[in-house]
């Protein structure tokens, strides 16, 4: 459904734009109906970049992003306006996606007249209610609210609620749990979930190893841009082959154990030395649906 390839992006830093600085290296991967893959890696690791051109918020510099086997950078106008029916993201901070000043109901009502200016009101309000009532929102409750007068999980729900408005099969979800309370995090990882099951791809890009383990079906850990490690993620978390990724799970804390960073250092460390020639190690298959750079 959706696929990367070869995928590169690269900025021009310094004085007249001399030098280059590669924020994505060659990253290939495919998302299938019903499937969570997580992004994970450490700031600077490219995930926002990746989620970005995925919604063609940036351009490529290399490589193509394909959608049902069109190149979504030949799309134009109507096709575009397509795409975005079925490509949407959500990202990390719920309030900055609304304007203070308005009601929420705007975004809906933006919806609306872009990609349903005929429906007549009554079968709109259906379809609005359903969408609500789909994330776990009761409209009474919602509807008719300033941005202030919600919580972040609701504003962040509101978000996916307006997404399923236009019958989506892909959604970005860039860290859209990191600036929720716990008690609402669980909340929306299970929202989710429920999307999964009713045949949504999810590209859900985190930091978090946790997170990323207990939703998704599929794991991309990125380094530096590259991908380091892929695969099934019960492999990828049950037998970690590349060092940066046995670096961030030695970094996690565990509760019956006292800290050391010996593991992390030493793991750390033995990550620096792969990428000693600066060079990108090629991806070997390790074991059945489960690729690492070891080469």
């Amino acid at each position: 459904m959706l696929r990367l390839d070869h995928v590169t992006k690269t900025y021009r830093t310094g004085s007249f734009g001399s030098k280059r600085i590669t924020a994505v290296n060659d990253v290939t991967f495919d998302v299938e109906p019903g499937q969570v893959l997580s992004l994970i890696g450490e700031s600077g690791s490219g995930k926002t970049t990746i989620g970005r051109m995925i919604l063609r918020l940036t351009p490529l510099s290399a490589g193509t992003i394909s959608f049902d086997g069109t190149d979504v950078s030949t799309l134009r106008r109507h096709g575009l306006k397509d795409y975005y029916r079925g490509v949407q993201g959500v990202f990390q901070d719920p309030f900055s996606s609304y304007n203070p000043i308005f009601r929420i109901d705007r975004i809906f009502s933006m919806i609306r007249s872009g990609y349903f200016p005929h429906e007549d009101g009554r079968a709109w309000r259906s379809k609005l209610d359903a969408s609500l009532e789909a994330v776990g929102l009761t409209p009474g409750d919602v509807l008719g609210k300033f941005p202030h007068q919600l919580s972040g999980g609701q504003l962040q729900r509101l978000l996916v609620a307006r997404a399923l408005l236009l019958e989506i099969r892909i959604l970005v979800a860039d860290e859209i749990i990191s600036m929720l309370d716990a008690s609402t995090r669980i909340d929306v990882l299970n929202l989710l979930g429920d999307l999964k099951a009713r045949g949504l791809g999810i590209v859900f890009i985190t930091h978090d190893l946790s997170l990323g383990n207990y939703i998704s079906d599929r794991t991309v850990i990125l380094r530096r841009g590259a991908i380091v490690e892929m695969g099934a993620t019960e492999k990828v978390f049950g037998d970690p082959r590349h060092p940066y990724t046995k670096m961030l799970l030695a970094s996690v804390p565990h509760l019956h154990e006292r800290w050391s960073g010996d593991a992390v250092e030493r793991h750390s460390q033995a990550a620096d030395d792969a990428d000693a020639s600066g060079k990108v190690a090629e991806l070997v298959e390790v074991a059945d649906d489960h690729l690492a750079a070891v080469g």
